[in-house]
């Protein structure tokens, strides 16, 4: 019972890294698979494929080498010092990427709560901090109880769109995209998402003693992603193409469900941006930890401040020019991840 607990915790904390504020918005889920119309189905199929076997093989390569951060990982996928630069390079991405997450619990407060931006920003980082200073285990908590109301969340749309007329188009839509966008698709968003959720997978694989536990997590975290997936795209389909015009597409189809369920999936973003921030901050801390000797609670305030400072300039354009280039760098890290054989691994197969 106490193994089936951990393999549930680590699934929720895997599904809570993936699933995101871009990914509960509904943006991701339209840009990446429902614009394919039909052949959505299968590159979501696809995309679960990547992240069960990808992401366990990255927890497992983690336990196996007893990586304390990362960088650890770069370093047996490319070598020391090519690592190393990559691990520099994912730090400024992970935390150019936290300054934009911030900024949007902030936006949260103040374009759908009607409060205010700053004290959004301050929820979110006093937050953090506290929960911080309890260690990952309290990131596998908060993800216990957020992922199952996400879960349930995409049970009601479910269950709310098998009724309406559009509900059978996500198997005939068709999309004017060229073959080779559509079955890019998924390997991009795997890979990218995959790479962005090492600064977690990896501290989780080397801190659960239980191979069995990661190997179980990695397989029900993987298929509760697709599962989100495609209960977005199916959602998202039933209402092509005018939800397309809308910023927040399944924000939306939630106005249609009533206040209720409404209020519920703003605070779901909310939680969803908090547990996701939570987690990536907590694995910055343990790369820059590596780099520098810095006491564990004045580098979390370090880079908190650092955060809260850049959510007030705009990392947005920096982001512009880092995000191609990062996605670029997410494929060649997937294809080194797919390629690498650990002989230990092998050996307790």
């Amino acid at each position: 019972m106490r193994n089936a607990a951990k393999v549930l915790q680590v699934a929720f904390t895997y599904i809570g890294t993936i699933v995101g504020a871009g990914f509960a918005t509904g943006r991701e889920i339209l840009q990446f698979f429902t614009q394919y119309g039909k052949w959505g189905v299968v590159t979501i199929l696809l995309a679960t494929l990547l992240f069960i076997w990808l992401g366990t093989k990255m927890m497992l390569l983690a336990h196996d080498i007893g990586a304390s951060s990362y960088e650890d990982l770069n370093r047996k996928l490319f070598g020391r010092r090519i690592g190393w630069w990559i691990s520099l390079f994912t730090l400024v991405v992970l935390l150019g990427v936290n300054s934009v997450m911030l900024a949007g619990a902030g936006s949260v407060f103040m374009e759908h709560l009607g409060l205010s931006y700053q004290l959004g920003l301050w929820i979110t980082l006093i937050g953090t901090y506290l929960l911080l200073g309890k260690g990952m285990n309290a990131i596998l908590q908060l993800n216990s109880i957020v992922v199952p109301l996400m879960i349930t969340l995409s049970i009601i749309i479910i269950g709310a769109t098998v009724g309406t007329p559009g509900a059978q188009r996500f198997l005939s839509l068709e999309t004017d995209s060229s073959p080779l966008q559509t079955w890019a698709s998924p390997f991009i968003y795997g890979a990218f998402n995959l790479s962005m959720a090492q600064a977690v997978l990896v501290p989780i694989g080397s801190q659960i003693k239980e191979r069995k536990v990661l190997v179980w997590g990695g397989i029900l975290g993987g298929l509760g992603i697709g599962f989100m997936l495609m209960a977005g795209h199916f959602a998202l389909s039933a209402h092509m193409p005018g939800i397309v015009q809308f910023e927040i597409p399944m924000g939306n189809i939630a106005v249609q469900l009533g206040t209720a369920v409404q209020l519920v999936y703003v605070l779901l973003i909310f939680l969803e941006i908090f547990s996701t921030f939570v987690a990536d901050i907590y694995g910055v801390s343990l790369q820059i930890r590596m780099m520098w000797n810095i006491p564990e609670r004045w580098l979390s305030l370090l880079i908190l401040c650092f955060c809260y400072l850049t959510s007030q300039i705009g990392f947005s354009s920096l982001l512009s020019v880092l995000y191609p280039v990062f996605g670029l760098f997410s494929l060649l890290w997937a294809v080194m991840l797919v390629l690498y054989r650990n002989p230990s691994l092998t050996a307790k197969r």
